[in-house]
Order: structure tokens, then C-alpha cells, then sequence
């Protein structure tokens, strides 16, 4: 069974429509397969703000939201997050690590993430959240997850110092070009899973979604991931960053794309 988990509080949203976005792929969620949602925060305008103001700003939804996934965890359910930013894993990667250190996390996004709070040139928390994940910098949401438990798929915009960073860790990364379903087994073994996708690691066109880069991954890449992954390994999916407001056809469609890519491992998980 699923425990949907559903991010409802600002989390260093910079974009208008993500916490809608998180609310319609929720819902869509819970016609399918006859879900209700544990609804997380309360709505909040988006800011440009800097993380240093948006992470405190946040820290009711990140409690809310770390509790949750822990209680998730720790059921014989599938906890899935569906989260409005990425700033939301601050809560919840820190759980995995400490619940099954053994845990590989696929962190699928078109960044790295792996910025600091003295490498940033954007003040964007969204930006440091596996590196916070990793312990490079305290985010006061704990850590815990080690560097080559990580493995950043799709990432292509990553900046110089990030790089860097990223290598001296020893995270993994798969380029776009490079991710199958065979690639990621291998990356995987046999550890347990935790899967973490930012839409945004798509190639434009497919998921509105914010900070699009070209040159991504396709929806059937994705797919392939979730049909690939064994059921009994699926520890829990995080699905972040919908730009989409109600009523528009582009957020129609990018939600139906949504459902069709992560079926195989929710039927399979409703099957249970």
C-alpha cells in the first residue's frame, strides 16, 4: 500500500504554481488508486528569498514532513512525497539515511544540489539540499546520508565549484545520455532504494516545471527506472517541482505523464 505524503507549506518556493502543482499530482494520485493524502503545511506566497530566510521560514512543514515520512517508513506501506520544491528532502533524506543507512538514494534531477552556503551564487536552498542531505553544511533537519550512498541521475547543470565538490564526496552521477534501467541496477546492487525526482530533469516540453535545462532525460527513461527497480527494494518516492496551474492543459498533461511514469512501481505497490 501507499502513504501519500503531500508538501503544503512554502519550502523556498521561488515559483508561483509548485505548490499547486504538488496538490494536483496528489489528487490525481488519490483518484487512481483510492488514496487520501496526508496533507503537510499551510500555503504560503513564493519569494525570492535566500535560503537563510527561507529555511526558517520552512521549518513547521519540514517537522511536519520528516515525521510523516519516518511514520511511513517505519509501516509496511510505501511512503510517497509529493513535494512542491526539492527544499522539502531536507526533512525527509536524513530519515532514509538514518532508518537504512544501507539505502541508496537515486536523487534524478537536472542539477546537482550540492551547493553550500559557500558555494552558492544563487542563495537558492532548493540548490543544497543533497549536499545538506550529505552533512557538508548543518541544515538543522540532520544528515546522515553518505556520499556514495547518492547517486545524482540525469544531472547536467551543475556549477564549477559543485563539481567539485561532488567529486571530492564521491557521489555517482549517470548523464541523461547514459541512464537505463541496467545502469541504475548497477549503480543500485543490492541495497535498498529511495527514489527522488525533480521534473525539471526532463527535457523541456514535457513537465512544466522551474530551472528547466536542455538536454534531459525522456519519460521513458523514467519509467524504465521504476519498472526496473525490484518492488521489495522500493523503500519510497519523492515526486517534486510541478509548475502548473488549475485548469491548464499543460498541468492536465503533465500530470496523466506523471501517473503513466511511476505506474509500474505503484500498481505494484498497491498489489502488496
Amino acid at each position: 500500500m501507499i502513504d501519500l505524503i503531500v508538501s503544503q507549506g512554502r519550502v523556498a518556493d521561488r515559483a508561483a504554481w509548485m505548490i499547486e502543482g504538488a496538490a494536483r499530482t496528489a489528487q490525481a494520485l488519490e483518484a487512481r488508486y483510492g488514496l487520501t493524502g496526508r496533507y503537510i503545511g499551510e500555503p504560503a506566497p513564493p519569494a525570492d528569498d535566500d535560503w537563510s530566510v527561507a529555511l526558517p521560514q520552512a521549518e513547521k512543514t519540514l517537522v511536519g514532513l520528516r515525521d510523516a515520512v519516518t511514520a511511513g517508513i517505519e509501516s509496511d506501506r510505501l511512503p510517497v512525497l509529493i513535494a512542491n520544491t526539492c527544499s522539502a528532502s531536507l526533512a525527509t533524506l536524513p530519515v532514509v539515511a538514518r532508518t537504512r543507512p544501507d539505502a541508496v538514494v537515486l536523487y534524478i534531477d537536472g542539477h546537482g544540489d550540492f551547493n553550500t552556503p559557500d558555494t552558492t551564487d544563487t542563495g537558492y536552498l532548493g540548490g543544497m539540499v543533497l549536499s545538506g542531505a550529505c552533512g557538508l553544511w548543518d541544515s538543522g533537519h540532520g544528515c546522515g546520508l553518505r556520499p556514495e550512498n547518492a547517486v545524482l541521475v540525469g544531472a547536467r547543470d551543475i556549477d564549477e565549484a559543485e563539481r567539485d565538490l561532488i567529486r571530492a564526496a564521491g557521489v555517482r552521477v549517470i548523464p541523461p545520455g547514459d541512464v537505463t534501467a541496467d545502469a541504475v541496477l548497477a549503480a543500485v546492487g543490492d541495497a535498498p532504494v529511495w527514489i527522488h525526482i525533480d521534473w525539471d530533469v526532463l527535457e523541456p516540453g514535457h513537465i512544466p516545471a522551474d530551472y528547466t535545462v536542455p538536454d534531459g532525460m525522456l519519460p521513458s527513461q523514467i519509467r524504465a527506472i521504476f519498472e526496473a527497480i525490484p518492488q521489495d527494494r522500493l523503500l519510497g518516492v519523492e515526486l517534486a517541482e510541478l509548475n502548473a496551474p488549475a485548469g491548464s492543459e499543460a498541468g492536465d498533461q503533465a500530470v496523466s505523464l506523471i501517473l503513466d511514469m511511476v505506474a509500474p512501481a505503484f500498481d505494484a505497490a498497491m498489489a502488496r
